[in-house]
């Protein structure tokens, strides 16, 4: 970067990604273990929505766009208002019940949101493997609970949780994996990154 008297000034601020990955892939582990059935819908997962998956992504969000990085601010500032919209149709209607959102609004809400990735997915095709298993797994994931709300398929909601720790899981090993990578000077886990032409 170039300012006005020609001095070159270095970004030398921390690479976001990880935290961004690693809020999302944690949170969306917890989440879909209680989809597969393994423990009912409880504070931790909430919790969870609210400052990891949610507060934690908006900040790495924030701070893509300070390394100017439009995929990783559009990314991880949107599923971060994912995990708080999320908590927030689940909370609302504590309180206020007739707010409660049915099977097909909730169809319609996931499956916006499996659009917007499909989306980023196509966009991964020119960054890394590794996001494109991570954005892959999660467009699946999305079209899954969306169908799984819609037709009201126990047995479909269940096979979306285990297809979502699967998903967590490799947004975990991103994360991790360039941590260490960069910790370490080399390649310890690959990302396998795309040969742009």
């Amino acid at each position: 970067m170039e300012n006005q008297n020609n001095l070159v000034i270095k970004d030398s601020t921390a690479n976001p990604a990880p935290l961004g990955l690693a809020a999302f892939g944690m949170t969306t582990v917890l989440l879909n273990i209680h989809n597969a059935g393994w423990f009912p819908l409880g504070s931790s997962i909430l919790g969870m929505g609210i400052f990891f998956g949610g507060l934690a992504q908006v900040i790495a969000g924030i701070m893509e766009w300070k390394k100017n990085n439009t995929f990783g601010m559009t990314a991880f500032t949107s599923y971060g208002m994912f995990w708080l919209s999320l908590v927030a149709l689940i909370l609302i209607p504590k309180s206020h019940p007739e707010l409660a959102a049915n099977g097909k609004e909730m169809a319609a809400y996931l499956g916006i949101w499996g659009v917007f990735t499909l989306f980023l997915f196509i966009g991964t095709f020119r960054l890394n493997v590794a996001l494109m298993v991570v954005f892959g797994t999660l467009t699946i994931l999305f079209f899954m609970l969306a169908i799984g709300d819609y037709t009201e398929c126990t047995c479909l909601k269940i096979a979306a949780g285990y297809e979502g720790i699967i998903c967590g899981l490799s947004a975990l090993y991103a994360s991790m994996a360039q941590v260490l990578n960069e910790v370490y000077g080399k390649i310890v886990l690959p990302i396998c990154p795309v040969k742009k032409k």
